[in-house]
Parts: structure tokens; sequence; C-alpha cells
């Protein structure tokens, strides 16, 4: 395969995906928004009302400068301040693992979305199976690039735990959309030891 066709490692995918299921006039709410760009593309390009949700605070004043409304909240806690299947579309891109508890943020997050988009950093991984077992370290990739030692990922899971954890919550997954490394026919044959990323559209039973 020609190396120009393969993904960017720096580009978010995963992002690209979410985007394409946002319509006009959507509601769409970012839970970790960081610095709001994304909601930014999704206001000016599909016409979305958003709003963001980010605990640290120079990631929120510079939400504020992109032109996008943000609350300072931290994830770990409730999201009882927003009214039950108040949005179109909740997004969560690659946070899931930095919370305390997945399994209750997963709860709310299709609680206060009608639909739920969530980017699942997949630890099972070829490259990172390979690094544990051949260089017995912690694995590393462009998705997690910290040390073991100042990570902030706390929940490591493959995407069948994630496959396995919707079912446990009754929580019904729409649709997947894998995003591959290297080899994206391999990708879409076995995900959970290929893809670096997945992308599920989730909705409440």
């Amino acid at each position: 395969m020609n190396k120009r066709q393969f993904l960017d490692p720096q580009r978010r995918h995963d992002l690209d995906v979410i985007a394409r299921f946002v319509n006009p006039g959507d509601k769409v709410l970012d839970l970790g928004c960081g610095d709001g760009l994304f909601l930014r593309k999704l206001k000016n390009d599909h016409k979305a009302q958003v709003l963001g949700v980010e605990i640290d605070q120079d990631s929120i004043v510079r939400c504020i400068g992109n032109g996008v409304p943000v609350i300072q909240r931290d994830l770990n806690d409730e999201l009882n301040y927003i009214p039950p299947k108040s949005f179109d579309l909740a997004v969560l891109s690659h946070t899931l693992q930095e919370t305390r508890r997945p399994d209750l943020l997963l709860k709310e997050i299709v609680k206060v979305g009608k639909r739920a988009a969530v980017s699942v950093i997949n630890f099972g991984h070829w490259r990172c199976r390979a690094q544990v077992a051949f260089g017995g370290k912690m694995p590393r990739s462009t998705q997690m690039p910290f040390q073991w030692y100042d990570t902030p990922n706390i929940h490591f899971c493959t995407l069948n735990d994630f496959r396995e954890l919707c079912r446990q919550l009754e929580i019904t997954i729409l649709e997947e959309y894998p995003i591959p490394g290297r080899y994206p026919r391999l990708t879409r044959l076995m995900p959970n030891i290929f893809a670096t990323v997945c992308v599920f559209i989730l909705e409440a039973k």
C-alpha cells in the first residue's frame, strides 16, 4: 500500500467521524471539550447549537476565546445540571479512560443526549500488545504519549471491554467506526487488534 494512503496520525479522525452525525441546528454537548475548536467547527460548519463542559481553567479561557459557551464542571460528578435528552448528540472523545468511574459517566451521557458519540482509545491495539509483550514496558502511542508515571489515563480498556460494559449497562451500540492505523483492511476485519481508536454511537435502551 502506498504510504500516502495512510491516515495522518496527528489528525483527530474520530472527530471527523463524529461530525458526520451532526445535522444543521442540532444541539451538541461536548464533555471535556478542551479548547472548544471542535465545537466551533460544528457551530460554523453545521450551524449547531453547542455547549462545552471542561474543568481546566486554561482550556476554558481558550474555549471562550473561540466563541464557544462552556461550563466549568468535573466529569467525575453527575450531569444532573443538564436536563435529560436536552441534546441531540452528547460527545465524549478521548476522555473516558481519564475518569474515575467510566461506567457511571456512560450512564449519564446517554441520559442527557438522545444519542451519544464516544471515541475510545484502544489499548488492545497490536502495537500496545507488542510493547508490553516484547519490550516489557507500558505502551505509548500517538493517542497516549505519556509515561506510565504521569499519564492521565487511569482506566485502560480494549474495544471488547467497552462493548461488554455497554451490554452490562444496557446501552445500545447503534454503530461502530474503528479508526485504522497502517492496516485499514485488517482494521475492518479485527478492530480490537488493529483499530487505534473507535467511535461508538450509543443510545439508552
